[in-house]
């Protein structure tokens, strides 16, 4: 009894224990800083910081600098201060007891003599720099946002003009142009793409429009986010519809904090803290499997994925005028489908797993860059960038043939035919490069120049190892012969070998000229030297903003982008053949009603003209042209209510049309990013210190797909019966629209050190079978859709 009475004791010992420790302790934390004009990175001397609905506040000192000590554990908002500048509202910090909370802070210089309502600005809005389509995301919204499980893409998705290609996909398309099209910085750094499980050659041996399934970042590294949806100044090219800009978080120059992550996708650990007085570092890893969640779905075949996320970013305060970042990323990811994943006893035409593709894909992303800012004096710096970035793919794909019963079930996939190496696409892509951005104010007029030049190798090939059927074909591409209802995969015709090295070359430059009081005018023009077309180009731009009263402006741009044809494009043409770049003129011209501080509406109408657009005349050979041309058109109208007192939300509504002509006799059709109406509504509320909640619902138009007549029996042979799909109207008609509702929780339980968090986020609660895409099966003569419906995940969080 003694030993009982014992344990019990010992029990009940351990549990107040953990409620102890798991309970919110009324113990303090700091807040420190530094605050920067963002035009000239010179500290701001005299800054009021004050912490909201407190006594609590300071004033930087003559090094910018601030800290206000001794504030209870809890989540704050915060208002930065200063005359001559912009007020600046951090929606939320979060104080640790114990610990410090550290954060370097930019603000705007005011723009003219307004009400603070009006001028009150989150991290990049009302930014002279950036009138129109600017929007911004902090760390909170982000991780915040139901339905994205952290990932910033699908965070961006619900921003007005944007829009993905839905269910698994989370690539962006912007303004009635492609996934491929976006400028990507990361640390003022270029990057190739930002996602994984970009399928390429999965499309007859082309890139899949539809872009990656998920982004390389883990959630809560992105510590800022810049987009611009078209209109973004000379500084920027190579790619022509909009831009992105993350920033990643820097290493907390006070405290340590470790956090893990665990969820139904895998798991993520954090360091972040101090390792000298001048050194901060900011390190994570993730590795994500979705075994677990095809389990809970009870998906039939699941493939096997699995990706890892790497990444450490160091920040060291030189001296007074020099500030040096490094950043290190390693993305691997090893997606596989082998006949041994492929089971029996379903049908076919209900399939979700890629049909009877069998593949395995391999692929790394790798980047390392230096960035040092250097202040020249107090109106002037400059910043140098050194990187090095590669990407890796090498995919191999085959097929099978299943014997199957009279209804379309599989009997046995292994009885009968399968190959695992049919066709191989290798990319290798390896970039060194060098920025420079010089950047000087004056009284009226801040000016940006720059030089960016980089060395890229390619190493290409593109394989099939035999003759292959396709039996999916437009009605205007060669077949044998006019009865015969297929086409022939040629190796002569569709391989393809490409190792070289080219350079590309820019500069540019930027102005923003204060007019007026309320008048901003930015003119920019840019210069690119592009290697592997070698093709010269020059992009005039311009942009500006016009103050009506204290709380509205009319905003408009008009400009020249010209975008680098794809390198895996490039790679895959023959000798005689170069290609040339894209060229887009733009104009946009927007309303913005400033409400308050933190709610503002935004109108916006857009154009877009395309010439010199990449086609491809043979759906069956690698031979690509520039004789594609097209239009877009559009209009954008949000609401959006910046996360403050608690809570934010958004409302939005886009038109939009896109349309191409590929001038090959076929005439006008909707492009694949043709979604003529898109709406979203975002809502989140925090009403006290444990709980969130947050909901999203999304509507858009379906998709554009190709019309078709299917053909039977093609190769006119009773035993092997084959089924062909001929394509009659590109885009001709629509998928299903795309609705989904996304649910998401969040309890935070502060610990004595620390936080514990837990969290359920539920995308398309609904369970409506969004499809993004048709795949025709020659063996039934039916498509099955790919898509996805409810997509759950839920885990747990602690930080220490």
């Amino acid at each position: 009894m003694k030993t009982k009475s014992r344990v019990k004791t010992q029990v009940i010992t351990v549990f107040l224990s953990m409620v102890s420790v798991l309970s919110f302790a009324q113990t303090a934390g700091s807040f420190k800083g530094k605050i920067l004009d963002q035009s000239t990175k010179q500290p701001i001397v005299g800054a009021t910081i004050q912490i909201d609905q407190t006594q609590l506040g300071t004033n930087t000192d003559t090094t910018g600098l601030f800290a206000i000590n001794h504030i209870p554990a809890g989540t704050y908002a915060v208002n930065i201060s200063c005359v001559g500048f912009q007020t600046k509202h951090i929606s939320e910090i979060v104080i640790t007891s114990g610990k410090t909370y550290y954060t370097e802070i930019e603000v705007l210089e005011e723009i003219a003599s307004l009400n603070e309502a009006t001028v009150k600005a989150f991290k990049g809005e009302n930014n002279p720099l950036t009138p129109v389509s600017a929007f911004s995301l902090s760390r909170e919204e982000i991780f915040r946002n139901p339905g994205a499980q952290g990932d910033i893409m699908r965070a961006l998705a619900s921003l007005p003009g944007v829009v993905s290609s839905g269910a698994q996909y989370s690539a962006i398309a912007a303004r009635g142009q492609g996934t491929q099209d976006n400028v990507y910085m990361v640390d003022d750094i270029p990057m190739f793409n930002l996602s994984h499980m970009e399928a390429e050659g999965f499309s007859s041996g082309f890139n899949d429009p539809n872009g990656g399934r998920f982004s390389i970042f883990a959630p809560r590294i992105i510590d800022n986010v810049q987009f611009q949806n078209g209109g973004f100044d000379a500084v920027y090219g190579r790619k022509s519809s909009s831009y992105l800009g993350l920033g990643i978080k820097e290493g907390n120059k006070e405290t340590w904090s470790f956090v893990g992550q665990f969820d139904l996708l895998g798991g993520t650990v954090f360091a972040d803290g101090p390792i000298s007085k001048k050194t901060s570092v900011f390190a994570s890893a993730r590795y994500q499997n979705f075994g677990l969640l095809q389990r809970v779905l009870s998906m039939e075949n699941p493939t096997s994925v699995g990706f890892g996320d790497y990444l450490v970013k160091t920040t060291t305060q030189i001296n007074a005028k020099n500030k040096l970042s490094l950043i290190a990323m390693y993305n691997p990811e090893t997606p596989r489908r082998g006949i041994e994943d492929v089971g029996s006893g379903y049908n076919i035409n209900d399939d979700n797993s890629l049909g009877t593709i069998l593949f395995d894909h391999r692929s790394t992303k790798t980047l390392v860059g230096l960035n040092l800012r250097t202040l020249i004096d107090s109106k002037s710096y400059i910043k140098n960038v050194l990187y090095f970035r590669s990407s890796t793919v090498d995919n191999t794909f085959g097929n099978f043939t299943p014997s199957l019963d009279e209804e379309g079930v599989i009997l046995d996939p292994r009885f009968g035919r399968y190959e695992d190496d049919l066709r191989r696409i290798k990319n290798n892509q390896a970039e060194i490069g060098y920025r420079s951005i010089y950047t000087k104010r004056f009284d009226k007029l801040t000016v940006t120049a720059g030089i960016d030049a980089m060395a890229i190798n390619l190493d290409h090939e593109r394989n099939i190892t035999r003759t292959d059927t396709v039996y999916t074909f437009r009605s205007t591409d060669p077949r044998p012969g006019p009865g015969q209802y297929y086409q022939i995969l040629d190796p002569s015709l569709y391989n393809s070998t490409f190792e070289k090295t080219a350079f590309n070359g820019s500069g540019y430059i930027a102005a923003s000229w204060k007019v007026a009081n309320g008048f901003t005018l930015n003119p920019s023009i840019r210069y690119d030297y592009t290697g592997f077309t070698e093709q010269h180009t020059i992009s005039p731009r311009l942009s500006g903003s016009v103050l009506l009263g204290d709380k509205q402006s009319i905003n408009f741009s008009s400009g020249i982008y010209y975008q680098d044809a794809a390198y895996s494009d490039v790679a895959g043409q023959s000798g005689g053949n170069t290609l040339k770049n894209d060229r887009t003129f733009q104009n946009i011209i927007g309303y913005k009603y400033q409400f308050s501080g933190d709610l503002k509406l935004v109108v916006e109408g857009w154009h877009k003209q395309f010439d010199d657009l990449i086609v491809q005349p043979n759906r069956v050979q690698s031979y690509l042209n520039n004789n594609g041309t097209g239009y877009a058109y559009g209009g954008d109208v949000s609401v959006i209510k910046r996360l403050s007192q608690k809570w934010y939300g958004q409302v939005s509504y886009s038109y939009m049309q896109s349309k191409r002509d590929d001038n090959n006799g076929l005439g006008e059709y909707d492009y694949t990013f043709n979604i003529p109406h898109n709406f979203s509504l975002l809502g989140s509320f925090k009403p006290n210190e444990k709980w969130i909640f947050s909901g999203k619902f999304r509507y858009s138009t379906g998709r554009p797909i190709y019309a078709y007549i299917v053909h039977e029996n093609v190769l006119n042979d009773p035993s092997k019966i084959r089924y062909s799909q001929e394509i009659t109207a590109i885009n001709g008609r629509r998928l299903a629209d795309y609705v989904s509702l996304d649910i998401r929780v969040d309890y935070n339980v502060p610990m004595r050190k620390g936080m514990f968090s837990a969290f359920v986020d539920l995308a398309n609660i609904n369970n409506q079978f969004n499809v993004n895409a048709e795949i025709f099966l020659p063996q039934t003569g039916k498509v099955f859709n790919s898509g996805l419906g409810v997509f759950p995940t839920f885990g747990v969080r602690v930080e220490l």
